[in-house]
């Protein structure tokens, strides 16, 4: 393109209409400056469209399973005559849809200029768009990633974690592959739905990067069904049969009549096609973009927040380091960053897992073997006191020092997602043991176990993972 085309100047453009995009554009806009937005696809990125947000409407749907497993032993007499996955499916996308015109509304009730089409860097620093060019002041790329497929015969066979949300019925026979939070959940919506459901991982258990307590306990969990967990399983090869299921071979054998094949084994950054060699922003092996403490590129004025750069692809965590950019780029709050320490995460697995902090391996890394007190828990929920089916909580603090500052929580049970929330405030804000015995408990709550441990163990050996 000629150098003479005109190109439109913004203090602040951002690159990419997903969650944390947004977030960094609308702050900024309450700091008086011009912000133009670009974005080719539905806004709300990944979380909104093929992530948190359908996912969790999916897992609600399969709790009432659970639920109507357990009906009669409260009493209830009730007949289940079918379940309607179009139904939900309808209700789902509709709610999707709203979401997309509330985040365009929003964007023009910020005044955010919403340029549509997708973007690459020309040398010059400024990003062309359907034959126009747009520069910022400031640059933001918020582009996120994309589900990796793996290098195997046959593997476009299968689908990933954004097919999911397309499927139309619920298949009779589901493989999902991996052990990521990604994998777990899919797994367990489509087993609790009704789907013969395989998960393959790799070692043996799910979720290696978490705390190996909490790890185990799912694993362990998740064997007693309705998922068929094959652990040390590898995908060699898939083909497709003359009825249209699919074949998968491991190395462990053969699974026939497989209806969706879903890969849930990581994602990639959205970073290849940007042309971020052209103006000098340098990203790893593989393609995330390498940032500074305070999302800075290599590149003076650019910056990169989200799944881009590789580090905790957690909505909040984009949303969270966004605006915190946005304050320091426009309202003269120099020193502020996100502190990617204590950050708190939920997986909506069955049972459902929160975290917050330090894994044990991880304290033990930091803090000495020695320095350490572990308190744990194990128990059978009230909720599950007059039920046939069982499932246990499991609950560990980890305490670092003398003064048994709380530097780790994990949980594992029914609640974990929505209690974990405020103890996340007393993680950050450095909280001790002592702190937490204080607290008056909450009774009959499971909430209640982490202000009323007992016992506390030192370390004798590293942990196994």
């Amino acid at each position: 393109m000629s150098s003479s085309v005109p190109v439109k100047e913004f203090d602040y453009l951002v690159l990419g209409g997903g969650s944390g995009g947004i977030a960094s554009a609308r702050r900024a806009r309450e700091f008086n400056v011009s912000v133009g937005l670009i974005e080719s696809g539905r806004l709300g990125g990944t979380c909104v469209n093929v992530g948190c947000v359908p996912k969790k409407v999916m897992y609600n749907c399969s709790l009432h399973a659970e639920f109507i497993r357990d009906h009669s032993d409260y009493g209830f007499d009730v007949t289940l005559n079918k379940f309607d996955f179009t139904k939900i499916k309808e209700s789902r996308d509709a709610y999707i849809r709203r979401l997309n015109s509330i985040y365009e509304n929003n964007l023009k009730g910020s005044d955010v200029e919403l340029i549509r089409g997708y973007g690459t860097f020309h040398e010059d620093g400024s990003i062309e768009v359907n034959g126009q060019r747009y520069r910022g002041k400031h640059t933001l790329i918020a582009v996120g990633g994309f589900p990796t497929i793996p290098d195997i015969p046959g593997a476009e066979l299968g689908t990933d974690s954004d097919g999911f949300f397309e499927f139309e019925t619920l298949p009779k026979k589901t493989v999902v592959v991996g052990a990521g939070y990604i994998a777990v959940e899919l797994a367990g919506v489509l087993a609790n739905l009704g789907s013969e459901t395989h998960l393959l991982i790799r070692y043996d258990h799910v979720l290696r990067t978490f705390d190996h307590t909490i790890a185990t306990c799912l694993t362990e969990s998740m064997e007693k069904g309705p998922v068929k967990l094959h652990k040390r399983t590898q995908v060699t090869k898939v083909e497709k049969d003359s009825n249209g299921t699919l074949t998968v071979t491991t190395n462990e054998g053969v699974i026939e009549g497989v209806e969706k094949l879903i890969w849930a084994i990581g994602r990639n950054p959205h970073t290849e096609k940007l042309n971020l060699d052209k103006i000098g922003v340098e990203t790893d092996a593989a393609g995330h973009i390498k940032v500074d403490d305070f999302q800075n590129t290599s590149k003076p004025g650019v910056y990169a927040v989200g799944d881009a750069i590789g580090k905790w692809l957690l909505t909040p965590v984009a949303i969270a380091a966004g605006r915190r950019l946005s304050h320091r780029l426009f309202n003269g709050e120099s020193n502020l960053r996100l502190n990617y320490e204590n950050i708190a995460t939920v997986v909506f697995s069955h049972p459902l897992i929160g975290t917050v902090g330090l894994t044990e391996k991880e304290a033990v890394a930091k803090y000495g073997l020695d320095n350490l007190t572990i308190y744990l828990s194990k128990f059978n929920p009230m909720y599950h006191s007059v039920t046939t089916h069982k499932e246990q909580c499991v609950m560990k603090m980890i305490c670092a020092g003398e003064e048994e500052k709380v530097v780790g929580i994990h949980l594992l049970g029914l609640g974990s997602d929505e209690m974990l929330q405020g103890f996340s405030v007393a993680v950050t804000m450095g909280a001790t043991k002592k702190q937490f015995d204080d607290t008056v408990a909450i009774h009959p709550t499971y909430a209640e176990e982490l202000v009323t441990m007992r016992g506390g163990k030192k370390l004798t050996a590293p942990p196994p993972f």
